[in-house]
């Protein structure tokens, strides 16, 4: 999932994360995230959508994606892009464990765990085979959005996936952000509509930049 909304044109220094950086990021995006349809749909009520966001974001930041993956950030800690690699950009099965703290907030749902399981296993079903990086995360925090802080976090993969002739790939839950990345060249190829009230999904793709393009 992914939140964004820069306006173009600023310029923020930005850096790989380090593990000193785990428990602001987990902070800046759960605040990123408080009003994500998703995140609603997964942990309903306030107390428990606070907890499991943080809870789902430390693991993302220290299981998931670590080693494996890259973090990005600013040096302010202002947000954060949380990128798999082409060999990391579909987890497996065995990656799944991993998500078991989040299994009580999850449990408080009007809807079943079982239903919870069954979003993130089409979610995961749709991402494509092909060779990609992957933007598992993008946030920004709330007082900083607006300001090019999103777009600064995105630079340094994307850039990389020009040169190297390598498309990348994301989810995003917010239709107002489709403009956002289709500003850095991702395209909408598919939608997903979660039933029993669930949120809208857009699968988005973005084929690098040709050289001298």
């Amino acid at each position: 999932m992914a939140t964004a909304g820069d306006a173009a044109g600023s310029v923020h220094a930005t850096r790989r994360a380090a593990s000193g950086d785990v428990a602001g990021l987990v902070e800046v995006l759960g605040r990123a995230f408080d009003d994500d349809p998703v995140a609603g749909f997964l942990f309903r009520g306030d107390r428990r959508r606070h907890r499991g966001l943080r809870r789902f974001f430390r693991i993302q930041l220290t299981s998931l994606y670590a080693g494996d993956g890259e973090v990005w950030t600013t040096g302010d800690l202002a947000g954060a892009a949380i990128w798999a690699p082409p060999s990391k950009a579909l987890p497996g099965l065995r990656d799944l464990w991993h998500l078991a703290p989040l299994l009580p907030d999850l449990a408080g749902l009007g809807r079943s765990v079982p239903d919870a399981a069954r979003l993130l296993a089409e979610v995961e079903r749709r991402r494509p085979r092909a060779p990609h990086w992957y933007l598992a995360t993008l946030g920004t925090d709330p007082d900083r959005q607006g300001k090019g802080v999103g777009s600064a976090l995105l630079v340094d993969v994307l850039s990389r996936c020009d040169a190297e002739g390598v498309p990348a790939y994301l989810e995003s839950s917010k239709e107002r952000n489709l403009a956002f990345y289709a500003r850095h060249r991702f395209e909408v190829t598919g939608e997903l509509q979660v039933p029993h009230g669930g949120p809208r999904l857009w699968f988005m793709w973005r084929e690098p930049r040709p050289p001298g393009d």
